[in-house]
């Protein structure tokens, strides 16, 4: 009955790859039809779906970094404006996010609400998983083993939490520009 190809074979074909549908059965002539793939092909421009990574210490990790420790212990504002700063991208400094998190600390005494939303902030921007249970559950029991986990996650991505993020970024930049001033001139063409 289907001798010749299906009408909209040709457009499909014509179509790159990733936006194509499958084609279940090919063999015209066991079949009466071409049956499609039911499922919708999602086509994103330029965006990759990231797997969730696992943290780079756990959670009880604390003593690693006895200096944060203790900080974080005695004067967790201090350590969160830090996060903070870094996790806003340097839209909001290190002291406002301190005395913020100090006020709610006193006015409330459940900081641990505020810190939790930066935690779930930081996980998106850096793609962490969900560990070891909830965002605001890590914070309500832990709050400064939090705080730690996520000082030292941010320094082992590169960050030094103690200039900011906009001393990191003009960091950064200085390396982008030495790389550039110090690498080799190639030559134009060949010569013999």
């Amino acid at each position: 009955m289907y001798a010749n190809k299906h009408p909209y074979e040709s457009f499909f074909a014509s179509l790159p790859p990733h936006t194509a549908p499958s084609v279940i059965s090919t063999d015209l002539e066991d079949h009466k039809e071409i049956n499609y793939s039911t499922q919708p092909i999602v086509v994103t421009a330029g965006v990759r779906s990231k797997q969730r990574v696992p943290w780079s210490s756990g959670l009880c990790d604390c003593l690693s970094d006895r200096r944060t420790c203790c900080r974080t212990f005695w004067c967790p504002c201090v350590t969160f404006g830090q996060i903070a700063e870094i996790v806003d991208k340097g839209s909001s400094s290190c002291g406002v996010n301190g005395a913020l998190y100090t006020l709610i600390s006193c006015v409330t005494c459940c900081c641990c609400w505020y810190s939790c939303f930066y935690r779930a902030k930081m996980r998106q921007q850096h793609s962490l998983k969900e560990d070891p249970c909830r965002d605001c559950l890590v914070h309500l029991c832990c709050e400064c083993c939090a705080l730690c986990q996520e000082y030292r996650e941010l320094t082992t991505r590169g960050y030094d939490l103690s200039i900011g993020w906009h001393g990191n970024m003009e960091k950064k930049n200085r390396k982008l520009e030495m790389a550039e001033i110090t690498a080799p001139m190639v030559e134009e063409g060949m010569n013999r």
